[in-house]
């Protein structure tokens, strides 16, 4: 067993038991020192930025759950890459696996993800604050303004 710290589609029950079975959450949980972002790929990811934290949802996962993880987030062929990294919890802090893109540049997020992830956060009620700066990644079309990076202002 081991934990996964989700912060975009994984945070999605659906998305979970679907690609991780046997995957059952904990609790929320952040990644301090860390700022979402919307890969050039279209999908989120985490880079190191001092001040801020990604929030997310701590996961216990088992083998079977990481190899199959791993396919979906599609590491063998480099798309991210699976790192241990320390999260803050409930209890605490705790080393936890994160997925993180391959180095693309930021870009847009792909039509109905951010959709998924602003759910997603809601559903384990992430901080109001945090869920309006996601809601700010969300497409031009979905919002009537450019798309921005989390936490740039107006």
């Amino acid at each position: 067993m081991m934990l996964h710290f989700a912060y975009g589609a994984n945070m999605s029950r659906t998305v979970m038991r679907k690609y991780a079975p046997q995957a059952r959450a904990l609790a929320r949980a952040e990644l301090p020192g860390f700022r979402f972002v919307i890969t050039a790929d279209g999908y989120a990811s985490v880079v190191p930025a001092p001040g801020p934290s990604v929030h997310g949802v701590l996961w216990r996962i088992t083998p079977r759950d990481r190899a199959l993880l791993d396919a979906w987030e599609n590491v063998a062929a480099g798309l991210y890459g699976a790192r241990m990294l320390t999260v803050r919890s409930e209890r605490g802090p705790v080393p936890a696996l994160v997925y993180v893109a391959r180095p693309a540049g930021e870009g847009r997020p792909r039509p109905g993800y951010m959709e998924l992830v602003i759910a997603a956060a809601r559903d384990w009620n992430l901080p109001a604050s945090y869920i309006r700066e996601l809601e700010r990644l969300r497409p031009a079309a979905a919002l009537g303004v450019g798309a921005r990076k989390l936490g740039e202002s107006d």
